[in-house]
């Protein structure tokens, strides 16, 4: 054998680097190393940059600061498993770092970190999804998550061996279950099945994140119907009864109420005996969220009658009730909306009322606004139509704490409080009792609010409480008037519906209708019935309303009276105006100058007695007696001198204007002087009055020098009439009788033929220039038309109790409409007939009634 030689070591070769150990203590260093092309190096750079990143959110800002992000980001493609896996981990944790995801959005990761939800490394699993449920937050990444087909390999991984994996690709799907596409192709996808597995994860914040992604896909009714089919009800039912899930019960809850506004699923749960569980937990749980969620969950299922119904039959309000007293706001905010729901059903609404009226009025005064006003709102469904409950609310010494609402901050409770009261008022105890706490100053604020709910229903008690003559002078007096007028102007229909509607109430009374007309309430009125847009017809009942005290106004504008629109002293025909047109007032009228417009026709049969409590002075007294036993032309002396003094009077134009002096009678106005009419032989001097009031009027007050003259013809027709035609038997005779009486003292019978040979426009005008004035006594008229006989048949017959209306028609006509029974030949004798109605003839045949509508009354008015 020959002799072993040692065998020698080849030396490395000259072109390899020998391993060299690095040990680093600075990120930037590492994060240069990013960059290398060994994996090794590459693999240790990401699992320091990892832990370092873990360490808090300040070192992912510093990493982000150092450019680490975009190599990183390469890296997670890398083709070396470890290098891929730790890149994966280090950008999934940074990404939970606001300023890193706008970063990743950028740089456009999400189709990188879908593809690595492909069966790979478990850890890649978890920190792609990680990264993807902080990416799924921003509504953009949603959409690119969606649109990039990310939900299905969310959706496969939630059956995942790894807990971590399963949670955030759960958590992942709830991101993006928020959009409604998602939830629509998620279903798609039979997301049911695994997210009821992970109902029975170990881990609580799996479940919790499971539940919440049913809660929000179970908002889709195709959705609820694949949970029925998978018995989801089951499982929620079984963690609802387990005590140890108490965490889980408010989100389980949550997934119920969706389910129980299906019809099928409550009456599935019924007849289970799950429903009557659920309330029977719901009394007793020691928990508010739940509390109140069930009380949601009850609200969201009344919706629907037949789930009412069987809610009802599950004696629901009980539930109700007891959450009422509760120590949580929230409870019971919860459970009086779900009472105002459940009040859709009669029996609930009778069940509810007799249970828990006393509890929600005990809420009105609550510390808490918001309980306020849904108990308050809980109270407006349980006495809408319902009169028991409106009296229960009332007996539970409710209205004091509603009326207190009314100056709530919150207008939701100001509306809420203002709908029960208008639903008492109905009643008019009740109704009283409301006056009695005083409702109408409490009214003022909400008619002055900016909001239009509130607005509307405070109009709306205005017009339930306004309905007698108390009421009114106490909104009247507190100020409430004003705002209420306002609200015509509101552009809102129902607030001006409801404006019009309380002031057409209110309008009943002559004082408050005066302070409406002055607040400018018949300028709006008229102003809205113009409009075809914005007049309803409380508008132009408000309208007719206001006008009934002033007649004259109503009459020269609409050009009708009605048998219940009594003429009473001081009225006066201007003739036919517009709509919108002012009516100027009688003293204004007959300030003007003698002109060749159509004469201005008074009544004014009275003169008003002097206050007893205010005795005339001496001077006034004096002008009192003198002004008595002169005519109209003496007072017109008395005006012109009165001007000539003291310039108190200007002239006014000839436009006609709105009367603001004399509203139904000046018999009403404290403090006026009237003159008063004699007949022609009794007339005296006119220097007679020239040199006595002189001497007066320098200590006359200005307010009695215009004085209106009295009729003291139209006197002697009343007294006349009342004596004769007033004993008649039937109205057809006094209405025959007072026609032939009229139209004798107004010229006689007319033939047609010679209708215009009848020269009553040449006798009007010599009163006018015997008066020197354009405001004619209609007694002075002894030579009337058409339009001067029905306005003095209208006023006669109002005093004697004759019901007929005044029409005013073209070519200055003017009848008389009267309803009597037609006891005619072709009548059966002994049969009770209809009243119809007549038109009265005072021209031709007066006292011929002749049939409304037949050709012969339409000749007579020219139609």
């Amino acid at each position: 054998m020959g002799k072993k030689i040692k065998k020698e070591v080849e030396p490395p070769p000259k072109d390899v680097f020998d391993p060299l150990s690095v040990e680093s203590k600075k990120a930037a260093t590492v994060v240069l190393m990013l960059s290398s092309p060994e994996e090794e190096v590459l693999s240790k750079a990401c699992e320091a940059l990892y832990k370092f990143a873990a360490k808090g959110e300040e070192n992912k800002l510093t990493l982000l600061e150092l450019g680490a992000l975009e190599p990183m980001f390469k890296l997670v493609t890398h083709e070396d498993p470890v290098v891929r896996r730790n890149a994966t981990m280090v950008v999934g944790i940074m990404a939970s770092h606001n300023d890193v995801k706008k970063s990743l959005r950028q740089l456009d990761v999400t189709s990188a970190f879908i593809a690595r939800l492909a069966p790979e490394d478990v850890v890649i699993h978890e920190f792609a999804s990680l990264c993807l449920v902080h990416m799924a937050v921003e509504y953009n990444s949603k959409v690119q998550i969606f649109e990039q087909g990310g939900l299905e390999p969310l959706i496969r991984l939630l059956g995942s061996p790894d807990p971590d994996v399963k949670k955030n690709c759960v958590e992942c799907i709830y991101n993006l279950v928020q959009d409604f596409q998602s939830r629509a192709a998620i279903r798609e996808l039979n997301v049911i099945p695994p997210l009821l597995e992970l109902l029975k994860s170990d881990y609580p914040i799996i479940q919790l994140l499971a539940l919440k992604t049913l809660g929000i896909i179970t908002i889709d009714k195709e959705t609820r119907m694949m949970l029925r089919e998978n018995q989801g009800l089951d499982h929620l039912f079984k963690i609802l009864e387990t005590k140890d899930f108490n965490d889980l019960h408010v989100e389980a809850l949550g997934v119920v109420a969706n389910c129980l506004e299906d019809v099928d699923t409550m009456q599935l749960i019924q007849e289970t005996g799950c429903l009557r569980k659920l309330l029977a937990f719901t009394e007793v749980s020691t928990l508010p969220e739940f509390q109140r969620n069930a009380a949601k969950a009850i609200t969201k299922a009344a919706y629907d009658p037949e789930n009412r119904k069987i809610l009802n039959e599950q004696e629901v309000e009980k539930c109700l009730v007891t959450l009422l007293g509760t120590d949580n706001d929230g409870t019971k905010i919860a459970a009086s909306q779900a009472i105002s729901a459940m009040c859709e059903n009669l029996a609930s609404k009778q069940t509810i009322g007799n249970l828990g009226i006393p509890q929600l009025v005990q809420l009105l005064s609550s510390d808490n606004e918001e309980v306020k006003e849904a108990a308050a709102t809980a109270l407006v469904n349980l006495t809408t139509s319902h009169l028991g409950n409106a009296s229960a609310v009332a007996d539970a010494d409710g209205i004091e704490p509603l009326i207190n609402i009314l100056s709530s901050r919150r207008d939701g409770a100001v509306a809420s409080a203002a709908t029960v009261l208008t639903n008492l008022a109905i009643q008019e105890p009740l109704r009283l009792n409301i006056q009695s706490h005083g409702i109408m100053s409490a009214l003022v604020e909400p008619l002055n609010s900016n909001n239009s709910t509130v607005q509307s229903r405070a109009a709306l008690v205005v017009a339930a409480v306004c309905c007698d003559a108390e009421a009114r002078a106490e909104l009247r007096n507190s100020g409430g008037l004003d705002p209420l007028v306002k609200l015509l102007h509101s552009k809102h229909d129902e607030v001006r519906r409801n404006a019009c509607w309380a002031v057409m109430v209110c309008a009943s009374d002559e004082l408050t209708a005066a302070e409406m007309t002055r607040l400018g309430a018949l300028d709006i009125l008229e102003e809205i019935n113009l409009s075809i847009g914005r007049k309803n017809n409380f508008s132009e009942a408000a309208l007719d309303k206001i006008l009934d005290h002033n007649l004259s106004q109503k009459y020269s504008q609409m050009g009708y009276l009605s048998c219940n629109n009594i003429i009473s002293d001081g009225f006066y025909d201007y003739g036919q105006v517009k709509p919108g047109v002012k009516l100027l007032s009688l003293e204004e009228l007959s300030g003007q100058e003698l002109n060749d417009h159509r004469a201005i026709i008074l009544v004014n049969a009275k003169l008003p007695e002097p206050e007893p409590t205010t005795p005339f002075p001496t001077e006034e007294r004096a002008v009192q007696e003198i002004v008595t036993t002169r005519n109209l032309s003496s007072v017109s002396t008395i005006r012109k001198t009165s001007k000539e003094k003291n310039s108190a009077v200007e002239d006014k134009p000839e436009s006609p204007g709105r009367n603001a002096s004399i509203s139904k009678g000046s018999t009403r106005e404290k403090g006026s002087r009237k003159g008063k009419w004699k007949k022609e032989e009794e007339k005296p001097k006119e220097e007679e009055i020239e040199t006595t009031m002189p001497k007066i009027m320098e200590d006359v007050p200005e307010k009695i020098i215009w004085l209106p003259p009295v009729d003291t013809i139209l006197q002697e027709y009343i007294n006349e009439i009342s004596k004769t035609i007033l004993p008649l038997a039937t109205t057809k005779e006094q209405v025959i009788q007072l026609a032939q009486f009229v139209a004798d003292k107004m010229g006689g019978p007319i033939e047609r033929d010679k209708l215009h040979e009848f020269s009553w426009e040449l006798h009007i005008s010599e009163i006018e220039y015997e008066l020197k004035c354009n405001v004619v006594p209609i007694g002075k008229i002894n030579k009337g038309t058409f339009y001067h006989r029905a306005l003095l048949f209208k006023v006669l017959a109002d005093r004697i109790g004759i019901g007929c209306s005044l029409v005013r028609g073209e070519y200055n006509r003017g009848w008389n409409e009267v309803k009597l029974v037609d006891d005619s030949p072709l009548g059966i004798p002994g049969l009770l007939l209809p009243p119809q109605v007549f038109i009265v003839d005072l021209m031709y045949q007066p006292g011929y009634l002749m049939k409304d509508g037949s050709p012969e009354a339409n000749h007579y008015r020219r139609i």
